[in-house]
């Protein structure tokens, strides 16, 4: 069974049923503290929450109120957070039911019909309950003596500061489909001290705590444990419903959880037949063919480049074996009863249907016949030294192991021979006659010829765009393929593209330089975008976006085809939009016409996809910082793909925000922090796009009301918002709107995304579900940025405007912050 499934969207379901459980139940409007004492109970109206009010602990009612369930959740999370569940397999049909300490010291759920023991510790008047701000729940007396503790009874999740005792049959954790329906996986400590991951009775992940646990989980003894932090951070580790080992963050300024499966190698078959993952890579990047493979052409894994030889022929060449160190296994070996290494090693040569072998630590012979499956790397300071040993074709070990160290074995030398790829060749080479030197020597000045002309570029002229195009559609299919290759074409040939960049070519400029449509020999069309020798940009803002589109890919992100450095010469290449950019219909009163409300609304919606792809969901943390209505450009269809990442920044996983003293971008379109501290993270991004959702909506420029009392578009929008007179705010121009309402519910989300308080503005995650889930509750925006300005300022920006930008395209890099 193939498992797939993103750990963050496998538990949407579960935390989307959670949170509107949540909005629609009753809260309790009664706290009871942190402890519990006997005689003392807690009702379902009632709450327990620990010192600081970090987690609380009261019953939870299903959707229908027919089960009640006792549960600890952090309290200060954007989403209700479930933590522990006391009693999943008693649920309390009735909202009657209490949780109470019996005279013998034990925690009691009841209902006056049934009653369900949480503890049995019979420690008497002296106990108490506490609820601590770690999320555990405590039984303890006087003596601070722990008597019994939730954190000895996960369920799914793990808490910082939580050690448990482990048994080899008793699992760590259990997932859950539901608060109420177990799942199919659980975590177990094995025999060697490792983390195995069981789909039912199978084991099917297992990791030692390095690499990607490294830091995390410790084994001590009898004992498990995550060591609690010293930070106000909010984490927990999670086996989710696929079976996922999940390591989630909270980030209190975005309000969301930021998730790194720490299985990544583990789901089944995560890489495909003879590929081989790197546990410590990321989920884009972690999986490649093994030697002597190519990626197949199905999504199935690779295949071999050569087949083997199998050839009884004494004079054929021989098969070799690929040493690959430091791995754990692939799934599903045959075990043979040998004794030593070598006889290991010859069971499976002289096996035609034998693809790789192993002897391992505990002295067993292991071989596989077939696809090669879960292959996987571990760390430099792996617990594993477990080899394996991959059979390849000679043509293709000596192509792909120049700089590997390998095992070649020749049965009829009767011995195994140890040494790199490079001396093989050396090997091979050395008894021949003059005649192969001669040879070998015209092919090298071939080769070096080859390379010579290959510096100066490929011809762009020559580009199958339909094979490029097909090639990064299957990118965008498998985020496990390698990144797309950059091509590097000549200057002459991109000349002879665009007409030797004449004016009837040019498509517009920006602030790199001028944009160029250019025509390849098939007829294809490109747009060529040519630094200009005026701009304020240069060789850092090329290298960063050839960079970042190459490693990214997604269909709301144009396509980088190539560039071409020569010379004094910066060009980049991209796929052609022939509807150009959002600007050339948005504030153009005939164009505009060609933009309906239907159309509005995908161009919005493509454009919130594309930077929470950039935000959330891509290899790398991107931030724009350039987003605009001249930087959308528009395909034949009319789809919106985000361009120009020229001054875009990576963020680490764990940055939330950067300061800057180089503050780039377009003035109108920057937020307040970044325009006037240099602070920027990914809400500077959820400003702009509130910007350009106002300005889409309205059909008028940010900045074009500078001789009106409200400065901007936003003040505007807001004067309008706050006298109930939203809707004056729409563009007359767009008559095909069939609900208001919904336009409405869009100038809320525009004003929610350009509060001042960069804090108070959702994630995109949040935007993306307010666009398409019209049952999303919207809040009331605060006040927007930039309105409070005296008139002095305001004399002040509209003085300065000309020295900051002049054109809605032209991209501001010379303001400092401060």
């Amino acid at each position: 069974m193939s498992r797939t499934i993103s750990p963050v969207i496998a538990s949407l379901p579960l935390l989307f049923c959670l949170a509107l459980h949540f909005t629609n139940a009753t809260f309790w409007s009664d706290s009871i503290g942190d402890t519990i004492r006997p005689g003392q109970s807690l009702n379902t109206s009632e709450y327990m929450k620990s010192a600081t009010g970090r987690f609380r602990l009261n019953f939870f009612p299903s959707e229908d109120s027919t089960k009640h369930y006792v549960v600890i959740w952090s309290y200060n999370v954007s989403h209700p957070n479930i933590v522990w569940v006391a009693n999943r397999e008693h649920p309390f049909p009735y909202s009657s039911a209490v949780l109470t300490m019996d005279p013998r010291g034990n925690l009691v759920i009841s209902d006056g019909v049934l009653l369900h023991m949480l503890t049995n510790t019979s420690g008497g008047n002296d106990s108490y309950a506490r609820l601590l701000d770690t999320g555990n729940l405590i039984l303890t007396n006087r003596a601070s003596h722990v008597l019994w503790q939730s954190f000895d009874y996960p369920a799914d999740t793990l808490l910082p500061g939580m050690k448990i005792k482990y048994a080899n049959d008793h699992p760590i954790l259990v997932s859950w489909v539901s608060y109420e329906d177990p799942g199919l996986f659980s975590l177990h400590v094995g025999s060697r001290k490792e983390l195995i991951l069981m789909e039912g009775s199978e084991p099917y992940w297992t990791s030692s705590l390095s690499g990607v646990l490294a830091g995390i989980l410790v084994i001590d003894g009898d004992y498990i444990t995550w060591p609690a932090q010293n930070t106000n951070e909010i984490r927990k580790i999670v086996l989710d419903m696929s079976g996922n080992l999940v390591l989630m963050k909270y980030r209190e300024g975005e309000k969301y959880w930021d998730s790194y499966n720490l299985s990544t190698c583990g789901t089944y078959p995560v890489c495909g037949d003879f590929s081989i993952c790197n546990e410590t890579s990321d989920a884009y990047s972690r999986c490649d063919c093994l030697p002597g493979f190519k990626r197949g052409t199905t999504p199935a894994g690779c295949e071999r480049k050569t087949d083997l030889q199998c050839s009884d022929n004494i004079n054929a060449q021989k098969d070799w074996f690929l040493q690959i160190p430091k791995v754990y296994l692939p799934m599903y070996p045959q075990r043979l009863l040998v004794e030593k290494d070598s006889e290991c090693k010859a069971a499976c040569f002289n096996n035609c249907s034998c693809t790789g072998y192993a002897y391992d630590q505990e002295h067993r012979c292991l071989v596989w016949d077939g696809p090669l499956l879960n292959l996987r790397h571990f760390s430099a300071d792996s617990l594993y030294e477990t080899e394996f040993y991959l059979k390849l074709a000679p043509p293709d070990f000596t192509k792909d192991t120049n700089s590997t160290n390998a095992i070649v074995t020749d049965p009829g030398l009767q011995k195994n021979l140890k040494v790199t790829g490079n001396k093989l060749l050396w090997k091979i080479l050395a008894p021949t006659t003059s005649i192969s030197v001669v040879v070998t020597l015209g092919l090298f000045v071939h080769y070096a010829r080859r390379k010579l002309k290959k510096k100066k570029g490929e011809d762009l002229l020559l580009l199958d765009l339909g094979m490029t195009q097909k090639a990064n559609n299957s990118e965008h299919g498998d985020s496990r393929k390698r990144e797309v290759q950059m091509l590097l074409f000549s200057f002459a040939s991109v000349s002879a593209a665009t007409d030797n960049f004449s004016a009837a070519n040019k498509l517009g400029e920006g602030g790199f330089g001028p944009v160029y449509k250019g025509t390849l020999l098939k007829g294809d069309e490109v747009a060529v975008k040519r630094l200009s020798k005026r701009s304020g940009q240069g060789w850092e803002e090329l290298k960063n976006e050839a960079m970042l589109i190459a490693k990214l890919q997604h269909k709301n992100l144009v396509s980088l085809l190539g560039c071409c450095i020569e010379r004094d010469e910066k060009i980049l290449v991209y796929e052609y939009m022939p509807n150009k950019s959002l600007d050339f219909f948005l504030f153009d009163q005939e164009k505009r016409k060609m933009l309906d409300w239907r159309t509005c609304v995908g161009v919005i919606e493509g454009i919130a996809q594309g930077l929470l792809y950039l935000h959330q969901y891509s290899r790398l943390r991107i931030i724009h910082r350039d987003l605009k209505p001249s930087n959308i450009l528009l395909d034949i269809d009319m789809n919106p793909k985000i361009s120009d990442f020229g001054m875009a920044r990576i963020f680490g996983r764990n940055e939330s925000q950067a300061n800057t003293s180089r503050v780039v971008g377009t003035y109108g379109y920057m937020s307040p922090e970044y325009a006037l501290e240099g602070l920027f993270s990914i809400k500077s991004d959820v400003f702009s796009f509130g910007v350009l959702l106002l300005e889409i909506i309205s059909g008028k420029k940010n900045t074009s009301f500078y001789q009106s009392d409200c400065l901007h578009l936003i003040g505007y929008a807001w004067k309008l918002w706050t006298s109930d007179r939203g809707s004056d705010l729409v563009d007359p121009l767009l008559d095909d709107i069939s609900s208001m309402q919904m336009v409405l519910r869009y100038v809320n989300i525009a004003l929610l995304c350009v509060q001042e308080r960069a804090a108070n503005r959702p994630s995109m995650s949040d935007v993306v579900a307010m666009l398409s889930n019209e049952a999303v509750a919207l809040p009331y925006p605060q006040q927007p940025a930039f309105l409070n300005v005296s008139g002095t300022a305001k004399a002040n920006l509209v003085n300065i405007r000309p020295q900051i930008c002049s054109l809605n395209d032209a991209t501001v890099s010379v303001l400092n912050g401060r």
